[in-house]
Order: structure tokens, then C-alpha cells, then sequence
């Protein structure tokens, strides 16, 4: 049985982070859900935009597998860029194509949390006020629509880089939103909060960077394996980082990989022939 996991939210939970910035995740037993089927997890996962990227959720996924090196993993992908708690509100698009993912995938799975990362949007103009209430009711329905009142919610703060950005003008209320975000962990059941601390962005000062992607998706696996909020970076961070992202390939894993860089031209048809006559030697 797959463990699935929820992914919801704006764009820092889509993932903006420059693929070229970090080696790709890549094990069979790190699973997405595409057109309602299973398949091995490649990155971007959540292919939103065009400019879709490096997000926190692989590396969740793989600090997961370091403690179920048996077992199955499956990301359900339903983040999209820009948008507000208005756009994720109850019985709205966002709201029903997510619930709809996460049915799809408990054919064959097990919903084991939801991973949200939200609130650039709602950081100006007095919504920040607004963002607790708002956000309680969408979270409610989630766990009512989806038969998972005890589900974990894991949410991230938002950067401290953005009201330096090239969009600082419009986010004069993040520390508000930071500041709502904890209080729901802390006041609502299984809720908990990762800290953004020492996290970088892009050059636009938006987007987290593709390191710090690949750090927060290991703290928010650390808030939801310890079931407590992450107010710190975790020391072993880079230690993590190196054994995910450096885990051993099978064949199997290596041969499919050569398979995707023949498909997208990145090698000949007879280096590929090579490489897999050397792989199964």
C-alpha cells in the first residue's frame, strides 16, 4: 500500500528552484500521481507553470524513505502558483480538484498527510487579519470531504527575503501571515509549522531557492515524522541532503534514467545501447 501525501498550496509548494541547482531525486519507491495512476516520481512534480521547479516535496520524500526504506511513497500534486486562500476556498476549483486527486489516489493508497505552503498572496491589504479563520475552514473541509480528522497538516513559513525581492512592495504583511500560521499549529489538532529560517530565494526574491527546496522538505518530514513544530533549522540538514540525493541506483533505476536522457535527446541511440549492454554485464 502506497503512504500518499496531499501537496496544496501557491507556488513555493509547486517549486520554483532551478532543476540544474541540485541532483535529482529519483527511486522507484518515490511515487506521483499523474491522470490518476502512479508513476516514479520525476522532477518537477508539480507542473503548474512553465516555470515549474525544484520543490520541497521530493526531498520530503526521500527523508521519508531514509525511514521506510520498504515501503512506498506517493506525492499527489494539486499546488498552483499566485494564488490566495480566496482561490483555495471551499467548493472552488482548487478545493474540488483536490479533493478529486486524493480520492483517485485512496484507490490505492493510504492519505497519510497534507503538506501546504501558502501566503504570499494573502500578504498585503489586510488579509493577513482574514488568514487563520480562512484557512481553519478550508483545512476542516479538507479532513471532513477526505474522512481524515486526525490527518497531519504541515505548513512552512514564509521567507524572510520577501519584502526585499523584486516584489517586496506587495508582501508588507508575511510576518503576519508567519505569525498565523504558527498560531493554527499550535491551537488546531495535528497541525504543525516549519520554520523558514535561513532558507534563500531565487533571484527574484520570491521563489525558494532549490537548496533550500531540498532543506525545507526535510524539516517539514522532520515536524511530521516527530509530529512537533520545527522553530530551527535541523543541524543534520546537509548530512540528509547528501544521502537522499546520493542514494545508490538499482540497474533497473539506472537503466530508466538513460531512457529518459535518450528521450530527450541528450544522448545517441547507440550511447544508450552501450550503456545498457554495460549495465546488464
Amino acid at each position: 500500500m502506497i503512504n500518499s501525501f496531499l501537496m496544496i498550496g501557491q507556488s513555493n509548494m509547486a517549486g520554483r528552484g532551478y532543476l540544474n541547482d541540485v541532483k535529482q531525486i529519483y527511486d522507484e519507491k518515490i511515487k506521483m500521481l499523474v491522470n490518476g495512476r502512479w508513476q516514479t516520481m520525476t522532477e518537477p512534480i508539480n507542473f503548474d507553470r512553465p516555470t515549474s521547479g525544484i520543490g520541497l516535496a521530493a526531498s520530503f520524500a526521500g527523508a521519508w524513505r531514509l525511514k521506510n526504506d520498504q515501503e512506498e511513497i506517493g506525492l499527489i500534486p494539486c499546488a498552483d502558483g499566485g494564488t490566495s486562500l480566496n482561490d483555495w476556498a471551499v467548493g472552488g476549483a482548487l478545493f474540488e480538484n483536490a479533493v478529486f486527486q486524493a480520492k483517485l489516489a485512496l484507490r490505492n493508497s493510504k492519505l497519510c498527510g497534507i503538506l501546504w505552503h501558502q501566503g504570499e498572496n494573502d500578504s498585503f491589504g489586510g488579509l493577513s487579519a482574514l488568514y487563520y479563520d480562512k484557512l481553519s475552514i478550508i483545512i476542516d473541509a479538507f479532513r471532513s470531504e477526505l474522512d481524515a480528522p486526525d490527518i497531519p497538516f504541515i505548513t512552512g513559513g514564509l521567507g524572510d527575503f520577501l519584502s526585499g525581492g523584486r516584489y517586496g512592495k506587495y508582501f508588507t504583511e508575511y510576518n503576519q501571515v508567519n505569525y498565523a500560521l504558527q498560531k493554527f499549529a499550535e491551537t488546531k489538532p495535528d497541525c504543525y509549522f516549519v520554520t523558514a529560517n535561513g532558507l534563500t530565494a531565487n533571484a527574484d526574491g520570491l521563489h525558494f531557492d532549490a537548496v533550500s527546496q531540498r532543506r525545507f522538505g526535510i524539516r517539514y518530514f522532520e515536524s511530521f515524522f516527530e509530529k512537533k513544530n520545527i522553530l530551527a533549522p535541523l543541524a543534520s540538514e546537509n548530512e540528509l541532503m547528501e544521502l537522499i540525493e546520493n542514494r545508490p541506483l538499482t540497474k533497473k533505476e539506472q537503466g530508466t534514467l538513460l531512457e529518459i536522457d535518450f528521450a530527450f535527446g541528450k544522448i545517441s541511440l547507440g550511447d544508450l545501447e552501450k550503456k545498457l549492454g554495460l549495465l546488464n554485464d
